[in-house]
């Protein structure tokens, strides 16, 4: 740390990873600011995971309501009415206060919060409106931003962030996109009431995740009434009297009261001068930076979205804490991304860790597949029609677990216990020694016995 800069860091992106590298760095005693041209929290807590799963949870109250009857309860489900500007009101007062959170986080360690737009002038100075701050590390922490296709008619799409703020929902909606967002944001549309399309240029949706969550999560959708349309793209939008048309590549057309575009994100870095300085940015247009998150200008650093990684907000959070301890610490720290578990959100939910069937194999190792397939018993009395899966990939030759997945409610919860073990080298034999909690769907996962492969 040098007295020779107004700052030791400063820190470009108020979002998970920069708060948290902003406010590890100042309880580390370093001289910290951070520039942030938008809301605290970032993506996660304004426009991503936060206000998602609050909506996630609104759409899934009409079947928790149907499913009330096997139970006993009389719940004329027939007048049940559902207020959309109510859930968005909501939802804005408590990211309202989360931001507020964020805020009291960052003064109280110390941290300067400068508000505005980010410009990186030269390796240790960033301008905020017209004023000039040095400092001896810079680190850029600025997230992605959606991706719009560019067809003709673009202008007549949505994204992600605009879809936290609709103020009203119309009949029917079209989800263009086949990963995370599009699928967590057809379910929300379809669990509250709206005709969901979505449409996806591939064979089957969820890219990357395994083959048999991906197959059984495109059954269960599908019996919810969403209509999944793959091996097919948007060629063109037009207005069409309060409407829209979607051209379709296949040559069919689709007449849809919105369209939402979940086709991909992009680092954000526009107008930080950055390739100016010799910041070198990868072919994707994410900054490049080494294993201690440094670009290829030595002062100038980058974490989270920004630079590739899993777009996960504990990813983000993780590095933060790498960076600071390498930068203001013992010097030391490295990241690990090895079996990093993640949950999707839509209906029903999917949690995963590890190695999927297909990534272990290619890879080089024999595995056995242990699978489960059942109705929650939730449902039993209902009488709803959803079931569950979970697998397990293990090594054939090592017997340790090299993947755990599932499709079901409390998906995420039940990974996150999961993601431990794996972490840790677990074998199959010691999930089989594990005793169950009965009666619970996470049991499932110790009790599979039998390989189907």
């Amino acid at each position: 740390m040098s007295d020779s800069y107004d700052y030791d860091l400063i820190v470009i992106g108020a979002g998970s990873g920069g708060v948290r590298l902003a406010r590890m760095s100042a309880q580390r005693g370093a001289r910290v600011a951070v520039v942030e041209a938008r809301h605290l929290g970032g993506t996660c807590v304004n426009v991503g995971c936060v206000p998602k799963k609050l909506f996630v949870y609104g759409a899934h109250v009409h079947e928790e309501l149907e499913d009330a009857a096997g139970y006993g309860w009389q719940i004329p489900t027939d007048d049940v009415s559902f207020d959309w500007p109510t859930l968005v009101a909501n939802k804005n007062a408590e990211i309202e206060r989360l931001n507020g959170i964020y805020g009291r986080l960052l003064t109280n360690a110390g941290v300067d919060i400068i508000e505005g737009t980010a410009t990186v002038t030269d390796p240790h100075t960033v301008k905020v409106a017209g004023q000039s701050y040095s400092s001896q590390h810079i680190t850029v922490a600025t997230g992605s931003w959606p991706v719009i296709p560019d067809v003709p008619g673009k202008e007549h799409l949505l994204t992600s962030n605009e879809m936290f703020y609709l103020p009203q929902l119309p009949r029917h909606a079209t989800v263009w996109g086949g990963g995370y967002i599009a699928v967590e944001f057809a379910g929300i549309l379809a669990g509250l009431g709206v005709e969901t399309t979505l449409l996806y240029r591939g064979d089957l949706f969820l890219r990357g995740f395994d083959d048999d969550i991906r197959r059984f999560t495109e059954q269960e959708m599908r019996k919810k009434g969403v209509d999944l349309r793959f091996n097919v793209t948007i060629d063109a939008v037009e207005a069409n009297e309060g409407a829209y048309r979607a051209r379709l590549s296949n040559g069919d057309t689709l007449e849809t009261g919105l369209i939402m575009a979940a086709t991909g994100r992009r680092a954000l870095v526009d107008g930080l001068g950055l390739t100016d300085l010799g910041v070198d940015l990868t072919a994707s247009g994410h900054v490049h930076v080494n294993d201690g998150f440094q670009t290829t200008v030595p002062s100038i650093y980058a974490l989270g979205d920004v630079i590739g990684t899993p777009q996960l907000t504990p990813v983000a959070l993780a590095q933060a804490m790498v960076l600071s301890r390498r930068l203001f610490g013992d010097g030391q720290g490295e990241m690990d991304y090895a079996a990093i578990p993640t949950a999707v959100f839509c209906q029903p939910n999917i949690g995963t860790v590890g190695l999927t069937e297909q990534e272990a194999r290619e890879a080089g190792h024999q595995v056995t597949i242990y699978r489960s397939e059942f109705r929650p018993m939730k449902y039993t009395l209902s009488g709803r029609d959803e079931r569950s899966l979970m697998k397990l990939v293990v090594d054939t030759n090592t017997d340790h677990v090299l993947g755990a997945h599932m499709v079901g409610p409390d998906a995420g919860e039940i990974t996150q216990g999961l993601a431990v073990a794996i972490k840790a080298g677990a074998t199959k034999a010691q999930f089989d020694a594990t005793l169950g909690i009965h009666p619970t769907s996470a049991e499932e996962f110790v009790t599979m016995r039998e390989p189907v492969s």
